[in-house]
């Protein structure tokens, strides 16, 4: 038997082709792009199916509109807060021009007793009285207005029937309605009319009662007492802001 004898350089060839047909073949950059590309499109189906993406396309639209809808109910604040200052001021200046209307008349704070048949009868004023009253109305021309309202109180709880009880008692409505508190104040301004119809303050107390039914949202009732002031006190200083007021009242109003 013949022996075949491989030469050296041959047997090294050998060896390395061999090796070479073990090693793993390289991958193919294109098939790997491809592959990416298709499982990344796979993601994009599965977010599709799922509904994810509409979910929160619809969330989006969802606080758009709570945004929006903010914006307005800021705005329609922002727009009270403005005409409740004006208001408040308006408040504030009237007051300030009766304050400062009374002071500039002698013997002003002071008033004088009911003519004869009157509701009920009056009280000579005393010292105290006269103290105590000034106590108060000295609180509401400093805008003291909590400690003026304590004021009156007082005195008309001391003084139910004296000189100056219906100039306390209306005072005390301003007091009230200064505050915005319109409750008290339509009480406070309707007891006027109700115990002393003779009284000097009696169309300022009416027109402030219809004031305070207006800010109430009472109109029907606010619209009868302001025209009933317009016709019992015509040419007065009351007059003309109940005049004023009853523009503001739509005839339709119940």
């Amino acid at each position: 038997m013949r022996v075949i004898r491989l030469k050296p350089w041959l047997l090294l060839a050998a060896v390395l082709l061999a090796g070479c047909s073990l090693t793993p073949a390289e991958p193919d950059p294109v098939q790997v792009k491809l592959d990416d590309v298709d499982r990344r499109v796979g993601q994009v189906e599965r977010v599709v199916n799922n509904q994810s993406l509409v979910e929160l396309t619809q969330r989006v639209d969802a606080l758009q509109n709570e945004v929006r809808q903010l914006r307005g109910q800021v705005e329609e604040l922002e727009n009270s807060n403005t005409a409740l200052r004006k208001q408040q001021r308006d408040l504030y200046a009237d007051l300030e021009s009766r304050l400062n209307a009374l002071a500039a008349t002698p013997g002003a704070s002071a008033a004088a007793p009911p003519p004869a048949g009157s509701a009920a009868p009056v009280d000579a004023t005393s010292a105290a009285a006269q103290q105590a009253y000034g106590r108060a109305f000295d609180a509401l021309k400093a805008g003291q207005y909590p400690q003026a309202i304590k004021g009156f109180q007082a005195f008309l709880v001391s003084y139910p029937r004296g000189a100056l009880s219906d100039n306390a008692q209306y005072w005390l409505g301003e007091a009230f309605y200064v505050t915005r508190d319109y409750d008290q104040a339509l009480a406070a301004f309707t007891r006027v009319s109700k115990e002393w119809p003779d009284s000097r303050k009696l169309p300022d107390a009416l027109v402030k009662q219809g004031f305070a039914l207006f800010e109430l949202k009472r109109l029907a009732e606010a619209r009868t007492v302001l025209n009933d002031v317009s016709t019992r006190f015509p040419g007065t200083e009351a007059a003309r802001l109940a005049g004023e007021r009853l523009k503001r009242i739509p005839a339709d109003a119940r």
